[in-house]
């Protein structure tokens, strides 16, 4: 018998449809603290969470008994994926069941927004009748733009048209044929800032997009424009936004998440052309229905046959196999985190060409398995083994596998090809040994990289003194090297060094390394 604790609050039909899967017992007990949970979670075999429970590493390891952790909802930031992983727990998530619900709260609160109806509510609930105080705005004949065209911004685009709408959109991951055949015309971000009247922000929150709308961006924008973000905390700079709410650049705000939460930016959310809520974009009685209905299928499914569906941190396939295949498994995931670091535009194509022994293997999990790692930087938390493919289908990228029974310089070797919107960038790795991921092509370069950890890509002119400037710099910065890669093409007069750090460069020192002589670029990569 399986055992399997819910602990945390949600739809009642989780316990319905695990009590009536053969072999599973459940107990919903919620609301424990951490030591709480510790003292107990030896004794299941499963965990469902929502977004209270913490399964942290302590949690983990107190788990001896644990196969399987269930997020009801799309984030596993409570949940810790590389405890987890090492103790061969599978993690599974839901990412698609709130995608309608928070996409209908950006409409709902564009729409509030506009027409200023909390204020007008909070007005008369305080006994007063300013009907000419609150003029609102139409939507009709508007323009909106949306920032981060996924499938939270499609729905929103798709809700926005038939308010008749013009809808714009700005994500540099998708195809324009793609968005053509929503009706979207793909823009540059300037020209959202130059023509929107409506900006909502649907981008995940990364290194590129973190205070993607600051001071400069603002100055930008139409004056009387209207924003709404029902993303992530930290895409707008609160402090900006504030500047130009109170300027009358911004007209209203509409905010659901925060760069703290909760948060204590009260400056913020008191002015009167502010609406807020505090991260309700998931929060229907549908969409958690949605997800804890799902979710109980999947543990379910686990326990009855063994598959693995919406897991995060392992494909779907059976346990034998995995055992075989797990090193290319990892090592394609390698090769697709680099090269996505490397390459800049919008993906259009994947070319992945497999040779040596791993041909007696299936290798659609392995494609599957680069995917997720080609993607994840682009799109972070949202993509897991079983959407990968269907992300990529969706952004309009064409994925070709090839097989090559020709000898290669590897005994077991994959080959990467990426064609985006401004170039085709070619990587390959191998294992050495049967287990060691290497990085072993880049372009025209023959290199052996470890693919681990804080990296630099520089790429520079053939001349002397380049890695001591480099060195230099880094070491100046605190910064310290933990392995250098040279590779050289000696006609072209070009090299390409491949840095391993032991932490993150920050902003202000990739400046200072892109500006030393004959450096022609400086990419930092997070494996």
């Amino acid at each position: 018998m399986k055992r399997v604790l819910v602990s945390d609050s949600m739809a009642a039909e989780v316990v319905e449809i695990l009590n009536n899967a053969p072999g599973i017992e459940v107990d919903v007990k919620t609301n424990l603290k951490p030591e709480e949970l510790k003292a107990i979670i030896k004794d299941y075999d499963a965990l469902i969470v929502r977004s209270s429970t913490k399964a942290t590493a302590e949690i983990i390891e107190a788990a001896t008994k644990l196969a399987a952790i269930g997020r009801a909802g799309a984030g596993v930031d409570n949940i810790d994926i590389p405890a987890a992983s090492k103790r061969g727990i599978v993690v599974m998530n839901t990412p698609g069941g709130n995608t309608v619900t928070t996409a209908e709260h950006a409409i709902a609160m564009m729409l509030s927004l506009a027409r200023r109806i909390p204020q007008a509510t909070a007005s008369m609930k305080a006994g007063k009748w300013e009907k000419t105080k609150f003029m609102g705005n139409e939507y009709c004949n508007k323009t909106l733009g949306i920032i981060g065209l996924g499938r939270v911004g499609a729905i929103v685009a798709d809700r926005a048209q038939g308010l008749k709408m013009t809808v714009i959109a700005h994500d540099p991951f998708i195809s324009p044929d793609v968005a053509e055949q929503m009706g979207i015309t793909l823009v540059p971000l300037d020209e959202i800032y130059d023509n929107a009247d409506f900006i909502t922000v649907h981008s995940p929150l990364s290194k590129e997009t973190k205070n993607l709308l600051d001071a400069p961006a603002f100055a930008k924008m139409k004056k009387g424009v209207f924003l709404i973000n029902c993303a992530r905390g930290g895409i707008v700079n609160e402090k900006a936004l504030y500047d130009a709410l109170v300027s009358g650049k911004v007209a209203g705000a509409a905010i659901d998440v925060f760069e703290e939460e909760p948060t204590k930016n009260m400056e913020l959310i008191a002015l009167d052309n502010v609406i807020c809520t505090p991260h309700l974009g998931a929060s229907t009685d549908e969409a958690q229905t949605n997800v804890a209905i799902a979710i109980a299928h999947q543990i379910a499914a686990y326990f009855a046959t063994g598959e693995i569906k919406g897991a995060v941190n392992f494909p779907s396939v059976s346990a034998e196999i995995m055992a075989v295949i797990r090193p290319y498994l990892d090592l394609a995931e390698k090769l697709g985190t680099f090269q996505s670091q490397l390459v800049s535009g919008a993906i259009q194509q994947v070319n992945i060409e497999y040779s040596g022994e791993i041909l007696n293997h299936n290798v659609a999990p392995i494609t599957i398995s680069l995917l997720k790692g080609l993607l994840e930087p682009i799109l972070l938390e949202t993509v897991n083994y079983i959407n990968a493919p269907v992300i990529a289908k969706e952004r309009g990228i064409k994925v070709v596998e090839s097989k090559s029974t020709e000898m290669k310089d590897y005994t077991n070797m994959i080959t990467l090809t990426v064609k985006t919107s401004k170039e085709t960038s070619i990587t390959a790795g191998a294992l050495f040994g049967k287990h060691d991921p290497r990085i072993v092509r880049v372009n025209e370069f023959s290199v052996e990289i470890v693919p681990e950890g804080h990296m630099l890509a520089v790429s520079n002119d053939d001349q002397p003194g380049v890695i001591g400037n480099l060195g230099t710099t880094l070491g100046n910065s605190k910064v310290n090297i933990a392995r250098l890669h040279l590779s050289r093409d000696q006609e072209a007069k070009l090299a390409l060094v491949i840095l391993n750090t032991d932490s993150a460069a920050p902003e202000d020192v990739l400046d200072k390394l892109r500006k030393l002589p004959h450096v022609i670029s400086v990419k930092p990569i997070k494996m």
